[in-house]
């Protein structure tokens, strides 16, 4: 039943249900079968009218408030846009359809190039995660006499401290923040990787990093005055959050020209612009590595931003989901937190809000939506606030709290499973590595496209110079140019892009994401249906 029924009847006896040890009154009994009738028939609802003085929906005297159509329902929802699962992912989900009904296609496989979903194309679990996690799903296991033949001693007692410290297992709710000795042993891995403290009641564990952006969009704005800093390019997880809490955001651009590099000097100016329009801007979204560009700031180029920050009195949301993703010689992931902490006291209470996922890095699994979120600098009231939200779900699953902290605190050397979980991320980033050097390559080959190198994460976002002709028929069609090309490019050949539109894009430019993650088996023949296409586009508007 919704929280707050349009019947105020039902509300009523939901009250008195609640209170009552979950016993159904008949009222409510009553109301609940006439509310599943439906809505009343036009005769019905004209005699309300007239009865309210024609006050019709809404007035206090009329039960039904059943939406017609997507005027009838949160306008904020339907402005939200996402445009990694969008209609080019429609489409090609209807033809995916077509291919396993029989139909003929000039392809025989849909792949999935939009999204970061690595195990979806083939990418292997890794083991040590996998084992621990079927037995904390089973415990019994422990009993078996054959589990020590299964399983190595390490896996054995990973799985029995998690389960001897959650109290009912995965199938019961934890804290709402997460499981404490989860959370204990993600804050030690943070400690580890910045060398500075990291307090477990700091730490919230998600339902992905997604749940993260979500909590904090949502506490920051308060009306549409309210503004983010959001990068363009963007992951539209943050344009989608920010329209559905009916805040603004504000965009700064990367520069392509400079390997998508961010600088501090446009970020003021940017903020100066908001401030003039009356925006309250009231934090800096920062993406590192990013999405969709694949760029790894440097250390001193952090810092000037957690400066330009703490000067112009800003919450920094730090998204660095793909820190285990970086390829480029002489790069290295450095956290924000670690940019901060590293300037002095003078930061001691500087507010960062730092996020990371079980979706991307090596590990890749995405459909457990496990994640977390450390929250420094934060008033205390403010914390509370967010705990409140997390409260209202109650708790994130618990098969994602426990393989995040898998992910945090993986095999250590000297232990059984360190040398296959070492072969295992290994492999696994090599082989990201050479299909990334590939796929540019061949991008950079084709005529009217440029990209620039992925130095990490798992997407290339290459440049179309679109010919005037392609550019006039996506006008006459009413879309735009980069979406025509990506809807032709699926038509033509199963592979399935993001249009660069819906990441944002510096006006006239067009691009399109895509990943690097289809196997080294198929990314050679993803390359070359992809230039194919590409050839035949361009001779076509010639």
């Amino acid at each position: 039943v919704h929280p707050k029924p349009a019947c105020p009847r039902v509300e009523g006896q939901l009250m008195l249900h609640l209170v009552s040890g979950g016993r159904v009154a008949r009222p409510l009994t009553q109301a609940l079968a006439q509310a599943l009738k439906g809505p009343p028939s036009a005769a019905a609802q004209a005699a309300n009218r007239a009865a309210t003085g024609g006050m019709g929906r809404g007035a206090q005297a009329a039960p039904y408030a059943v939406p017609a159509s997507e005027a009838d329902i949160n306008q904020s929802v339907v402005a939200a846009q996402y445009a990694v699962r969008g209609e080019v992912v429609t489409k090609a989900a209807e033809l995916e359809k077509k291919l396993k009904g029989g139909e003929s296609l000039p392809f025989d496989k849909v792949v999935l190039c939009n999204i970061g979903n690595p195990q979806a194309l083939g990418q292997k679990p890794i083991t040590f995660f996998r084992q621990v996690l079927s037995i904390c799903d089973y415990p019994e296991l422990l009993q078996n006499e054959h589990v020590s033949k299964i399983y190595p001693p390490d896996v054995i007692k990973r799985a029995s401290d998690i389960l001897s410290n959650i109290r009912g297992g995965t199938g019961a709710y934890s804290e709402s923040k997460g499981a404490l000795f989860l959370r204990q042993g993600v804050a030690r891995s943070i400690e580890k990787r910045d060398g500075y403290p990291c307090d477990p009641d700091n730490i919230f564990l998600t339902d992905g990093a997604s749940a993260a952006v979500h909590y904090m969009t949502r506490i920051l704005l308060r009306n549409k005055d309210d503004a983010i800093l959001t990068p363009i390019p963007q992951y539209p997880l943050y344009s989608a959050a920010i329209t559905l809490y009916g805040g603004t955001l504000t965009p700064y651009y990367l520069d392509e020209s400079k390997g998508w590099g961010l600088n501090v000097d446009h970020l003021r100016d940017v903020v100066a612009g908001a401030r003039k329009e009356g925006k309250c801007v009231r934090a800096l979204v920062v993406i590192n590595p990013g999405n969709p560009t694949g760029q790894c700031l440097d250390e001193e180029n952090q810092k000037e931003i957690v400066k330009f920050c703490k000067e112009e009195g800003l919450v920094l949301l730090a998204d660095e989901v793909y820190q285990e993703n970086i390829y480029a010689a002489g790069k290295k992931f450095t956290s924000f937190k670690k940019c901060v902490r590293s300037l002095g006291s003078e930061y001691d209470n500087f507010p960062v809000v730092s996020m990371q996922s079980i979706s991307k890095g090596f590990y890749g699994e995405c459909g457990r939506r496990g994640g977390y979120m450390e929250v420094c600098g934060i008033a205390p009231g403010i914390v509370d606030q967010i705990y409140k939200l997390a409260s209202v779900a109650l708790c994130s699953n618990l098969n994602g709290q426990i393989c995040m902290s898998l992910v945090a605190e993986p095999p250590v050397e000297g232990e059984p499973s360190y040398e296959l979980f070492m072969k295992e991320k290994a492999d696994i980033l090599a082989s990201l590595k050479r299909r990334s050097t590939k796929l540019v390559a061949a991008l950079n080959a084709l005529d009217g496209v440029t990209c620039n190198e992925a130095e990490g994460a798992m997407y290339a976002f290459p440049c179309v110079t679109l010919p005037p002709k392609a550019l006039e028929m996506a006008k006459s069609k009413g879309v735009k140019g980069d979406n025509m090309y990506a809807m032709r490019l699926l038509e033509a050949t199963g592979i399935v892009v993001v249009p660069g539109s819906g990441f944002g894009q510096a006006e006239g430019t067009f691009h399109f994401r895509t990943t690097f993650l289809p196997s080294e088996g198929d990314i050679d023949s993803v390359i070359e249906r992809m230039t194919k296409f590409h050839q035949a586009f361009m001779a076509e508007f010639a």
